[in-house]
């Protein structure tokens, strides 16, 4: 990330020639070269592995779809010669690979009046570069609109027959096993949702119960809620299920346990992409509204990306990723100039609702929220390598309970993890398992909540708050990327260079 500003990582070379690098007591790196893990409780919750977010999984290459259809610039709306494109690729069959082919828009100015869809797997839309001169797709409908839609239909299905209690006491922050009551209609392979309960108990215990203050407030209490960890069985031994990914919330029999069940989602989307485009959304004044919100917005979909694609005046974000998102890449984006009032609900630049997402070498100018999570997202998801400047708020999770991310040397404004209370509707304590690594921010607060903890380790900013789990503040620690150390002790060297990065 260099089109427009200074890499993320700088300020922390630079830092790192003056000061050599700390450890962290909790992850670092062993005489052998391998990672060692301690536990943070005494419950041996650990640091989770973030290195399954991405595509397909993370350590994959992203695929390069074979052009089927090219359009060149016209004068006039071209919104639907490129919905026509797209529906034409779409109804080409996959192959091997689960890629159909690419719609090639190739240099030049398109005029977009409406909302361009992907609504079939194995289906690309590629321009031919994100400059102003390579192919810029001009969002032009005077009303909230999206640019470029991504998602297919439904919901997760439950399978009849496989749903089953966890009955350990504690599944802890990291685990990626646990036991069953029966592992009847559980086959390795299986999709499955893990589901972690959060009962009223737990609500009174974060205090996110008393929010509301009488009949005509417009701020609610909690209710119980369910994350809800989409996973793959790796392994079945007698009624212990082992999966791909680790929990990053611990699961708590006292505050409601916690579910295995199989799934089905037919109507999701896989292997889709948008890369190489320059979005630009008309407007009339620096506070109008009635012009485009997000360029790109992913909903139902498993293994997807967005590569090499700048948005420039959009109200909300470059990138918008849903709640039915998952395992998704965003890298080498930018989100510069957006055009809105400077308030609540704009400008998040690159906003995650959905689970086992990677943004990477991103950049966001004038923003507010540029990197930030949205409510109850059951993790893990991780920034690396980004960088905010000129925020008109802060970077973290923003509401009710987000869990598991990780800031991987990412460069902003204020960044939080914190009991918002009352703000907005009754935003409560934003995050858990926040992990905030060699970050450079120009104020940070690390709060602990109830029942979890959260981590500023290597972080360097001048003014550090907060009672949650802080290490080597304003001295950076090894592994300088927790992300690529991870992928690499997981995956091996070949993985971290297929997502762009280089071995540790």
């Amino acid at each position: 990330m260099t089109r427009a500003g200074i890499p993320g990582t700088i300020a922390v070379i630079l830092l790192a020639q003056i000061v050599s690098a700390g450890e962290s007591k909790l992850v670092k790196v062993g005489a052998d070269g391998k990672l060692v893990y301690a536990p943070y409780s005494d419950k041996g919750d650990c640091i989770p592995d973030f290195s399954n977010c991405g595509y397909m999984g993370g350590g994959v290459k992203l695929p390069e779809a074979p052009v089927r259809e090219t359009l060149a610039p016209q004068a006039g709306d071209q919104r639907q010669r490129i919905q026509d494109a797209i529906d034409k690729v779409s109804a080409l069959p996959a192959d091997a690979a689960g890629l159909r082919g690419a719609v090639l828009l190739t240099k030049g100015i398109y005029e977009v009046g409406d909302t361009i869809y992907i609504r079939s797997s194995g289906v690309v839309l590629r321009g031919e570069g994100d400059g102003d001169k390579g192919t810029v797709l001009v969002a032009a409908a005077k009303r909230k609109h999206t640019l470029i839609a991504v998602g297919g239909s439904g919901k997760a299905e439950e399978v009849k027959g496989t749903r089953h209690a966890i009955v350990d006491d504690y599944v802890s922050v990291g685990a990626h096993s646990f036991s069953l009551d029966s592992t009847q209609g559980l086959a390795v392979g299986d999709e499955v949702i893990v589901a972690r309960h959060g009962n009223q108990e737990w609500i009174h215990t974060l205090g996110a119960d008393k929010l509301n203050r009488g009949p005509d407030d417009p701020v609610k209490n909690w209710q119980p809620l369910t994350l809800s960890f989409q996973r793959v069985v790796t392994k079945i031994e007698g009624n212990k299920v082992t999966i791909d990914a680790p929990i990053a919330c611990a699961i708590e029999r006292q505050w409601g346990g916690g579910e295995v069940y199989k799934y089905q989602w037919p109507g999701r989307l896989r292997h889709v992409g948008v890369e190489n485009l320059r979005g630009q959304s008309q407007y009339s004044g620096e506070t109008d509204e009635k012009h485009a919100w997000d360029m790109v917005h992913i909903g139902a979909v498993q293994d997807a990306w967005v590569r090499n694609v700048t948005a420039v005046h959009f109200a909300y974000s470059c990138v918008n990723a849903s709640a039915t998102a998952s395992r998704v890449t965003v890298q080498d984006c930018q989100c510069l100039d957006p055009i809105s009032k400077i308030t609540g609900g704009r400008r998040y630049s690159f906003a995650l609702a959905g689970q086992l997402a990677l943004v990477q070498r991103c950049y966001a100018r004038n923003g507010r929220h540029d990197f930030v999570m949205h409510a109850r997202v059951p993790g893990p998801n991780a920034f690396v390598d980004c960088k905010a400047e000129k925020a008109h708020a802060d970077s973290g999770p923003h509401h009710r309970w987000s869990a598991g991310t990780l800031y991987d040397n990412v460069t902003c404004g204020p960044l939080n993890v914190q009991n918002r209370g009352r703000s907005g509707t009754g935003h409560g304590w934003a995050g858990s398992v926040m992990v905030f690594w060699n970050c450079t921010a120009t104020s940070l607060d690390c709060q602990k909540p109830p029942t979890s903890q959260n981590f500023a380790i290597g972080c360097i900013t001048p003014k550090m708050s907060g009672k949650g789990h802080i290490e080597s503040p304003g001295r950076p620690v090894e592994p300088r990327s927790l992300y690529r150390a991870q992928l690499q002790e997981r995956l091996g060297k070949e993985a971290v260079e297929s997502v762009g990065g280089a071995p540790r």
